[in-house]
């Protein structure tokens, strides 16, 4: 099948090699006319614009958006539209806000081209592994697309069938899934970014209290000097916490067992706080989530005013001198309780 991919970042030029390897024709553009002559070495059709790379294509026409969620896919999308004629189909593999899906496909409604939402999970692995994707987008163009879908995707494997599935069908076992009309794909890999977070938060903070078991504050008889390498590795065979994320963080800790190469700075790409917007528009309680959210947040910070508050309500309750704080506090390091 014939594709346009824009944007060759290593998400959009791994997806654009594996589908090549998979015999599809493939059409690129990137801002980067080196990311251009790259894929064009390896087999793909280059192209000098958003116009050149429609015109390569032969309706009805695909063209797939690897680019940056916000104002980037927006002007891309709004470009394309430009060029694209009823039938074609804009596909965006970002990470974008679902309600921006919606109101796109209504504009792009009037001249009858289609906009499909695929939430791709995969990250730099997703060239050999396979990408796992959510769709939203009408029915007719997600079919004509599945062959592109089937490419993408890690299929079956090794990995064993749930029970009972054999009678439900569907390609949910290959690896993709139309969850339903446009804005779906992308609401449903927003909450599994949400859920990544709360996953994530759950692996570090307890493996920050296997670090801190060494700790000089606690008795001797109760100080346990462990092997965080050791634990996550004998965790990846046979325990109930197994998974990707915890083989990643497995194979971090065997590098560099400190972390040393890490400042501890953690950036989030939004769909963590749409996640935490959705639950409150669906007045769902989400804890765990909205906690691992603020803890990115708290890691851009050295300490907060509200840290400060706590310190100073503290010393001035219970005349607690926390560390850091001057030996002539009020209270002069008195022991009180409250």
């Amino acid at each position: 099948m014939q594709l346009g991919m824009v944007g060759l970042g290593r998400m959009g030029a791994n997806m654009t090699r594996r589908l090549m390897r998979g015999g599809h024709q493939l059409v690129v553009s990137d801002l980067s006319a080196d990311a251009v002559k790259q894929l064009s070495g390896e087999g793909a059709s280059g192209s000098s614009s958003l116009e050149d790379l429609v015109s390569k294509l032969k309706p009805p026409r695909a063209v797939w958006i690897m680019v940056p969620s916000g104002p980037p896919t927006e002007q891309t999308v709004e470009r394309l539209a430009q060029h694209l004629q009823a039938g074609d189909a804009i596909i965006d593999g970002g990470n974008s806000y679902f309600k921006d899906d919606v109101r796109r496909a209504k504009q792009l409604a009037p001249k009858g081209i289609h906009y499909v939402d695929v939430g791709t999970s995969g990250g730099v692995w997703g060239i050999d592994r396979g990408y796992c994707m959510m769709i939203g987008g009408p029915k007719e163009a997600v079919q004509r697309l599945d062959p592109i879908f089937k490419t993408l995707a890690p299929g079956q494997g090794d990995i064993p069938r749930t029970p009972g599935r054999e009678k439900l069908g569907g390609t949910a076992e290959e690896g993709y899934v139309h969850c339903g009309p446009t804005g779906a794909g992308h609401f449903v890999k927003m909450v599994h970014n949400g859920i990544e977070y709360g996953i994530m938060q759950a692996f570090a903070e307890g493996f920050d209290i296997f670090k801190n078991a060494a700790s000089k504050e606690l008795p001797a008889d109760i100080r346990f000097d462990l092997d965080l390498p050791d634990i996550a590795e004998v965790w990846r065979r046979g325990s109930v916490v197994s998974s990707w994320l915890l083989d990643l963080t497995a194979m971090a800790l065997t590098e560099n067992p400190t972390l040393s190469d890490y400042e501890g700075y953690v950036q989030d790409s939004g769909e963590g706080r749409w996640t935490i917007q959705a639950a409150i528009e669906e007045a769902v309680p989400a804890d765990v989530l909205t906690a691992a959210l603020y803890v990115r947040f708290r890691s851009r910070q050295q300490h907060t005013f509200a840290e400060k508050m706590l310190s100073a309500m503290r010393q001035k309750f219970g005349g607690h001198v926390e560390g850091g704080e001057g030996a002539g506090g009020a209270a002069g390091g008195a022991k009180k309780t409250a």
